[in-house]
């Protein structure tokens, strides 16, 4: 007989330091603190995150292990440069799962489901506006991650969490330069789901994410190489 009456007394264990330096690196790497060719010593991380080396060399080890981080023999640590051929695949099957996404949200639609897109679309015109970048950016990952909740497809909704964050990392440079365009595409997406017109919302989604491929390839091919750029030092935390 299975004691389901004491599983549900478990003690949830505490998140290793490794783990939460990771997640505290990533958020670095993401938001673009940490550029794209960067090198990562150990030492200014661990000062930063007001923790010890040792967190921090497991946590660039598991971060390299999902392709955030390249260790370079005799140099170190670098965050990982995307290749253009990379990024192009990366952000095409983004396109293909969000487009079916927002085909499949259309036919779901509920008034309270496009309500809440719409509230999280004026957040992100008053981040855009009022140049908040990260408000933004933020605000462009909700809005797609309820878009692909309304899908009601949880396969569908697994997959595109396998490569939310890498999309937000590439969506996060280009945030300006797609500016105002991309929130008016996100309302007219939002006006087609609202009708329960699929054919109309697939079509949108596709154009929008096809947009934003071209917007990151585009600035890629434009920038200069990577050069350390400063953090600022966390306060407030400690642990080893």
């Amino acid at each position: 007989m299975l004691r389901t009456e004491l599983s549900a007394q478990r003690i949830a264990r505490p998140v290793p330091l490794r783990e939460s330096v990771f997640e505290a690196i990533l958020e670095l790497i993401i938001t673009g603190s940490l550029r794209p060719g960067q090198h990562l010593v150990e030492n200014e991380l661990a000062d930063l995150l007001g923790v010890s080396r040792q967190p921090v060399r497991e946590a660039l080890q598991l971060l390299s292990g999902e392709g955030w981080v390249d260790l370079r023999p005799g140099q170190g640590a670098f965050v990982h440069l995307p290749t253009h051929e990379e990024a192009d695949q990366l952000l095409a099957v983004r396109r293909l799962l969000e487009t079916e996404s927002a085909r499949l949200a259309a036919l779901n639609t509920t008034e309270a489901g496009t309500a809440h897109l719409r509230a999280i679309c004026t957040r992100g015109e008053q981040a855009h506006t009022a140049g908040d970048v990260d408000g933004a950016v933020a605000a462009n990952a909700e809005l797609h991650a309820y878009v692909m909740e309304m899908s009601a497809n949880k396969v569908l909704s697994e997959l595109a969490a396998q490569v939310s964050r890498r999309v937000r990392w590439y969506y996060t440079p280009v945030a300006r330069m797609r500016g105002a365009k991309s929130w008016e595409e996100h309302a007219a997406l939002i006006d087609a789901i609202e009708v329960g017109d699929s054919t109309r919302a697939a079509e949108i989604m596709s154009e929008h994410t096809e947009h934003t491929r071209r917007s990151y390839l585009e600035q890629r091919a434009g920038e200069a190489p990577a050069e350390p750029v400063p953090a600022k030092r966390r306060r407030g935390r400690s642990g080893n």
